[in-house]
């Protein structure tokens, strides 16, 4: 059993460096390309299933790897959508960050409930029998790995792959790409 977790591709806000999260914004023409190359290194192995989140920046990336993965079902998972930033949604993360500095959000989703939505869903399909994909986003991946494998994970970027692997240890998060 391997996971391949992929963040979606480039998108104007990401570019932008705003913080994007449930706004449903789409690919940029760069986050394409990086989609491509994601599938393409996805290419070189066998995948039953790819699993998205339903917002389009990721679900395009999904259908772009379905491409090359002929025989992997595409699956639409609600709970892989990325944290609600509430009024931080659509801010530059400069300005973020000196509005609220101890990123405490006005509306948005609490930190500790994306941490265990993340490591829910992220278990459930890693436990599942052959090897998924599954396309996300940021923060969401980001913390479900950390939640998951007990150690700290660096920033993922578009369309990044990263492999979840089991070993006697535990589960490994390998970056690629």
């Amino acid at each position: 059993m391997t996971v391949a977790l992929v963040r979606h591709g480039r998108t104007a806000w990401n570019l932008a460096r705003r913080m994007q999260g449930r706004a449903d914004i789409p690919l940029d023409e760069h986050g394409r390309i990086e989609a491509h190359a994601a599938a393409d290194l996805l290419a070189r192995a066998a995948w039953d299933r790819i699993i998205t989140s339903p917002l389009s920046r990721a679900s395009e990336t999904a259908s772009v790897i379905g491409e090359k993965l002929a025989h992997a079902e595409i699956i639409t998972d609600e709970r892989l959508v990325e944290r609600d930033y509430g009024a931080a949604e659509g801010i530059s993360v400069g300005e973020v960050r000196e509005r609220w500095p101890d990123a405490d959000y006005p509306d948005a989703e609490p930190l500790a409930d994306t941490i265990e939505r993340a490591r829910h869903v992220l278990g459930q399909i890693e436990q599942q029998e052959g090897n998924s994909v599954v396309v996300a986003h940021g923060t969401l991946l980001r913390v479900g790995i950390e939640a998951l494998t007990g150690s700290a994970c660096p920033r993922i970027l578009n369309g990044q792959v990263v492999l979840l692997e089991r070993n006697t240890g535990g589960l490994l998060a390998r970056f690629l790409g």
